[in-house]
């Protein structure tokens, strides 16, 4: 007796993955924040970082229910690197030299745009599966969850802080960093902590776009060396 066909899941079905909905959410939650970032500065961090935060749960729900799904991937890095780029052009007009906050957003795009063409090209699953690396801290970054979530909440922990600390407009970010330093030990904690793991954070996004890079360049040569 023949097998039966294995139905493939409707694309419906796929779309309303539960991490997906969280997906769908925190996109609803960063246009919330987003609009009301100048009149509520408070409410629009904790908007922002609630955000943040299900990126975590999204993914824990695509494994406890087997629901990890392309399309959740490039959801979830999407929403992502949106939510960045508006609170570092944000931030670009707040404090001087606004090109500083330009250019972490150019890094923070290209390379994870190229880290996942690279990782097609590549034939792997996930931008993650970093495990043939030579870079240490490249696959330190990667392979260790712990250690990941440390650099990324570092990250936008530091982004919103200044965002917060911010009291007027075309602020000198050197000036504003060592006033507040001076002024509350606890902040002067937490600012080191997050740039630390800022630090850690720009410098694999630097190891990540020329790695992406070195891929896309083999890819080409491959091909042409192909009969």
């Amino acid at each position: 007796m023949a097998d039966k066909p294995v139905r493939k899941p409707r694309k419906l079905t796929v779309y309303i993955y539960i991490p997906n909905i969280i997906g769908y959410i925190r996109v609803l939650m960063n246009c919330v924040a987003f609009a009301i970032c100048f009149s509520n500065k408070r409410l629009f961090s904790l908007l922002y970082f609630i955000s943040f935060i299900c990126d975590g749960i999204d993914g824990w729900c695509a494994r406890k229910f087997n629901q990890v799904s392309t399309f959740g991937a490039i959801l979830d890095m999407v929403t992502d690197r949106i939510s960045t780029a508006c609170l570092l052009v944000i931030l670009s007009q707040v404090y001087r030299p606004g090109l500083t906050f330009l250019l972490l957003l150019a890094l923070d795009i290209a390379s994870h745009w190229l880290q996942m063409y690279s990782t097609f090209l590549s034939g792997k699953v996930s931008h993650k599966d970093v495990k043939d690396s030579t870079n240490w801290l490249f696959r330190a970054y990667y392979g260790n969850r712990m250690f990941m979530a440390f650099c990324c909440v570092a990250c936008e922990v530091l982004y919103i802080t200044l965002f917060l600390l911010a009291e007027k407009p075309t602020e000198k970010l050197s000036d504003v960093l060592l006033k507040s330093a001076r002024e509350n030990p606890f902040l002067l904690l937490l600012l080191a902590l997050s740039i630390f793991g800022w630090t850690i954070k720009q410098a694999v996004n630097v190891i990540q776009m020329k790695t992406a890079a070195d891929v896309c360049v083999l890819h080409d040569i491959t091909k042409k060396q192909a009969p």
